[in-house]
Formats: structure tokens, sequence, C-alpha cells
């Protein structure tokens, strides 16, 4: 039994499930290694300087995280904080027909592959986000994109699974296998910290 349905074995209530629930996020916040934040942000700022573009895929959850993260690193650090040098940022999830074309025709092990076979050029990053670190397509992606010299960072989770030995830094969740609820948030908030720190870092330098 993972540590969610624990909480809900003790909870006689959603009221009482929703604190149990919060009270077991703050624990893996606690336990995350802060250092890996340092060199995400650092990778980021090395690309936005290069002026490279960074690619940001999952599946699930994470593919609307991925959705989220081009957004908030891309328009929204424009219109806060007003930098004329932005980050180059491209969600490899967002293109319903791409995706839909390469998954039909070729497999959907190859809808990020393809894509970047298409957009990459040299010193491109790519954020691979999979709570397992097992995702095929994403391990992939992540492999061509090493095999090109491009640097990847990952958003893992459990025990960061056979993505964590690609990426050149990862952000990894440490919850029990399965648990991708938990992770999935932790993600999300990543993303937030990344932006809130962007848009402000980039309003006073620019």
């Amino acid at each position: 039994m993972n540590h969610i349905d624990q909480v809900y074995t003790n909870s006689v209530d959603i009221g009482h499930f929703a604190k149990g629930y919060l009270n077991y996020l703050k624990k893996v916040f606690d336990n995350l290694e802060i250092s890996s934040i340092i060199q995400l942000e650092e990778e980021l700022e090395e690309a936005r300087k290069n002026e490279s573009t960074i690619f940001i895929a999952g599946n699930g959850g994470s593919a609307t995280t991925a959705t989220t993260m081009a957004n908030d690193l891309g328009f929204d650090i424009i219109k806060k904080a007003g930098t004329d040098k932005p980050f180059k940022v491209l969600a490899l999830t967002d293109n319903n027909a791409v995706m839909t074309a390469i998954a039909n025709d070729v497999g959907y092990e190859n809808i990020f592959i393809n894509q970047l076979k298409i957009q990459y050029r040299t010193g491109d990053m790519f954020i691979a986000i999979s709570a397992s670190g097992n995702s095929p397509n994403i391990i992939k992606a992540a492999k061509w994109i090493k095999s090109k010299g491009g640097r990847v960072a990952g958003l893992l989770g459990f025990d960061g699974g056979h993505l964590r030995e690609i990426c050149d830094v990862a952000i990894r969740v440490p919850t029990v296998a399965g648990e991708y609820g938990p992770v999935e948030d932790v993600h999300v908030i990543m993303n937030h910290i990344l932006a809130h720190w962007f848009q402000n870092k980039l309003k006073q330098t620019k």
C-alpha cells in the first residue's frame, strides 16, 4: 500500500483526506534535492543566453505540464519581465495533427523523436517529464538529443527510472512507485518556482 492509499484508509472524510494528502506533499517537498533545482536553473539560463530552443515533452498529465511550462517560461516571462531575450520554448505535446500522424504511421514511441528530427538545432535542450522515468517515447527522444550533443533535463519521480541515467540534470520527486499524483503535483510547482524566479530575475537585469 502506498502513502496515498494509507492516507485514505486512515481518513474519516474528504477533509481529513485532504489534510493527510497535503501533509504528505510537505514531506515530499522536504526531501527534494535543492541542488538539482539550482542546476536546472543554470541549464535553462545557459539555453536562454545561447538562444537555444528548449523542447519539453511528457505523456498524460505530464503532457499538460509540458504545455504549461512552455507558456510560463515563454510568453508569461515576456509579459511580466519585459525582457528582450526570452526563452525559446516549444512543447512537443501541442500539435495534435503531427502527433497523431506520427503515432498512426510509425508508432506512438516516435511522436517526440520525429518532431525533434525536424526542429532540433545544435545546442538545443530537452526537458523530459516522466514520473516513472521509463516512458519509451521520452527515453527515445532523450537518447537522440544526447547523441546530437544536446542537453537533457528531467522532471522525474519514484527511483528516476532509465531517464535518470540519461539526464544531465534531474529533479526527482522521491515517492513510492505508483504515486503519480504527488509527483505530478510537484512537477507543476517546480515549473512555477522557475517561472516566478525568472520573471523577477530578468525584470531586474534586462
